[in-house]
């Protein structure tokens, strides 16, 4: 049937199917003043014919139901009872039988134009939520014409016929222009009020401590907005509280061991928004990262991927009897991967409905479900939906959910447009490691802001936003203030708002919202440096038995440990409340076991872990939070699942941006440097 549907849908067009649909209404009108009888006769014909057309193809079409069914009391009244009031009162009665049935199809949540609107449009646009937002209207509109006519044909009968005829040619105008416009203004809806924008002359003078943007913190995000900026001439100013820049993407140093803070295996580089990103900055990926090599450890069974299709050719082994179903799926992904990047070829990374039709229009956005027909399936689903669809075996569908740590969330409260590129492109184009550590990647984008003009000021904390009458005038820092028109925040939206700018400066619902979002997990860490080499290992063993990840940062990069020793990052995902405070003897204890705990974990899939350690450390999610200033350390900022919904870039004060793992599209690294990217490009209309 759907196919069927889709098939006539090429050929023959909504507002063909709109005057078949109409036509026993348009026969009635016409024909019974010449003939009562033939006037309700064929109407209702046409009707049963429709109906029955209708039943075969099992579609919802409210509009022949009420057809079908006046028609049959217009039949038994003229024949049975003998009366014509059918025929007297045509308009009257027929109109207000369609304002009924227009009523009672938005009270049953069936309009009626959805019918029609099927017709142009494919299957995969029928659920979504502007499609049916739209239909909604449409059919609202005709609710008010039937009952108006019915009204005027009722009081007015023989001098409303040119007001009747303009007012159903205006509708049927509005049904035919609406429907292109509409999608972007329901798009743009919730961002409008924040729709302001700071017109900024750069070769203007500026006075001292002045400055075109200031960028609060130097996580990816903020380093990203800062160097595009820069690039485009912008005098740009980025504060950070810390001693180095980069925020979870930082490494720090001990006995010739280098460790990562957070980053460890990062997508979107081989043809993702990293990519893109990158080469708009002049940089090399290949100078800044090396491809992961990986182990899954899964129900016992050892499983080791180094290629594009290691992953896949793993699955086919273990589940020979879903063959069929991995094939699909993975065609499916990697189709899907495709189309969320369309976009990045022009504009540098993917775009959220709002700024698509910002930047390419009502059109583009109205056509985005044709244009990328897969990932607009992986939109509108859940990640449980998209494996339940493809298979049924437990255990894959498990397997396939390894890496939803990278999220942070259950795959029934994933979006599966975030898991395509936050876990399985991770299985389908590999994770890649920062040469040099974490750090390397921060202090590049820093040179790259310094090289540019811009100035970068670590241990340097913000205490105060500046705002005046909404707008933003700068920030405070050490009891000095810098000026700028222009303030991106890259810290939390809770610490922004909450702190920087205060409560008195925002109104009651907004603090209300950013109060109550709920925060993404933590981790725990443990940093081992050990004597001798692990090149016998990948460099990343997600042991999911576990529930634990084994990063060898020296495997990926051999400069990050000692000659003849390794360095080693153990982690797992950490609840932040289970924590006593920091510093306390049972927050110490709690560290100590925990850490153990991890390290005996580990040895059972690196023999003689234990003894052969020289240098150890360890951090919980308070660690995090005393160091990054993240509430509660959650490494993706806010819980990344489908129910909660993130603060917009632009803010309600005028001026103040964001640009963090707060916003669009969430928390990794390479959603934070498309978080940071839009912002400039917002700033810059450079689109």
């Amino acid at each position: 049937m759907q196919q069927n549907e889709s098939h006539h849908s090429k050929k023959i067009p909504g507002v063909v199917w709109t005057v078949v649909y109409f036509l026993p209404w348009s026969v009635y009108w016409i024909v019974s003043p010449i003939s009562a009888l033939l006037g309700t006769l064929l109407p209702l014909a046409i009707s049963s014919v429709l109906v029955v057309i209708q039943i075969k193809n099992h579609e919802k079409n409210p509009i022949n139901i009420a057809s079908f069914i006046y028609f049959c009391i217009t039949t038994v009244g003229l024949i049975v009872f003998n009366t014509d009031i059918f025929i007297r009162k045509s308009g009257v009665l027929g109109f207000f039988a369609l304002f009924l049935m227009a009523l009672i199809s938005l009270i049953v949540k069936t309009p009626y134009t959805l019918a029609i609107s099927k017709k142009d449009y494919p299957e995969l646009y029928w659920k979504d939520e502007s499609f049916i937002a739209i239909n909604n209207m449409l059919t609202g509109v005709w609710v008010a014409i039937f009952l108006v006519s019915s009204i005027l044909l009722l009081i007015h009968p023989s001098h409303t016929v040119l007001l009747l005829n303009s007012i159903i040619i205006s509708g049927t105008i509005i049904s035919f222009a609406l429907p292109p416009k509409l999608p972007a203004y329901l798009a743009k809806k919730k961002s409008r009020k924040y729709d302001w924008k700071i017109n900024l002359n750069i070769q203007r003078m500026r006075g001292k401590d002045e400055y075109d943007v200031i960028v609060v913190g130097s996580g990816i995000g903020g380093l990203t907005c800062a160097s595009i900026l820069s690039k485009e001439g912008y005098k740009t100013l980025v504060m950070e509280q810390h001693y180095v820049v980069g925020g979870y993407c930082s490494s720090f140093y001990r006995m010739g061991f280098t460790f990562n803070v957070g980053v460890e295996n990062i997508s979107g580089v081989d043809d993702g928004a990293m990519k893109y990103i990158l080469s708009e900055l002049n940089l090399k990926p290949e100078e800044l990262f090396v491809r992961n090599s990986m182990r899954f450890i899964f129900n016992q069974k050892q499983i080791d991927v180094n290629g594009s299709d290691d992953f896949k050719n793993a699955l086919l082994k273990i589940f020979p009897e879903e063959a069929q179903s991995i094939h699909a799926f993975f065609d499916d992904a990697g189709k899907a991967h495709e189309e969320c990047y369309q976009e990045a070829k022009r504009y540098g990374v993917p775009l959220p409905p709002d700024l698509i039709a910002k930047v390419s229009g009502s059109k583009a956005l109205l056509n985005y479900p044709k244009e990328h027909p897969h990932f607009y399936d992986w939109t509108k689903k859940t990640y449980k939906e998209k494996l339940d669809e493809y298979f049924k075996s437990k255990d894959i569908k498990e397997f396939l959910c390894a890496l939803l740590g990278y999220l942070g969330t259950q795959p029934e409260e994933t979006l599966a447009s975030n898991a395509l590129t936050a876990v399985v492109s991770y299985y389908t184009k590999g994770g890649y490691f920062p040469l040099g550590g974490a750090q390397r990647l921060a202090d590049t984008l820093k040179e790259v802001i310094k090289a540019n003009g811009g100035k970068v000021l670590t241990r340097h904390i913000v205490n105060r936003i500046l705002v005046e009458s909404g707008r933003v005038k700068g920030v405070e820092s050490k009891g000095n203030k810098y000026f700028s028109p222009i303030v991106v925040a890259n810290a939390n939206a809770k610490t922004t708002f909450l702190k920087l700018v205060g409560k008195e400066h925002l109104e009651e619902n907004f603090v209300s919202y950013i109060e109550n979002l709920p925060m993404s997990p933590s981790v725990f860490m443990v940093f081992l440096g050990i004597e001798g080499e692990l090149t016998e290992y990948p460099n990343i063993i997600e042991d999911i038995d576990n529930g634990l990840s084994i990063v060898i940062n020296s495997n990926a990069d051999p400069l990050l440990a000692p000659k003849g020793k390794a360095s080693i990052t153990i982690l797992t995902g950490a609840n932040y409340h289970s924590f006593p405070e920091r510093g306390t003897k049972e927050y110490m204890e709690k560290k100590r076991t925990t850490t153990n705990l991890l390290i005996e974990k580990a040895e059972r899939l690196i023999p003689n872990l234990k003894s052969r350690i020289v240098f150890q450390d360890a951090a919980t999610p308070k660690t995090f939070e005393a160091f990054t200033s993240m509430p509660e350390g959650a490494i993706y900022s806010f819980d990344q699942s489908i129910s909660v919904k993130r603060p917009y870039f632009k803010t309600p004060i005028k001026g103040l941006y964001l640009a963090s793992a707060s916003t669009f599209p969430g928390g990794g690294i390479e959603a934070v440097a498309i978080s940071g990217t839009i912002c400039a490009k917002e700033i810059s209309n450079t689109w």
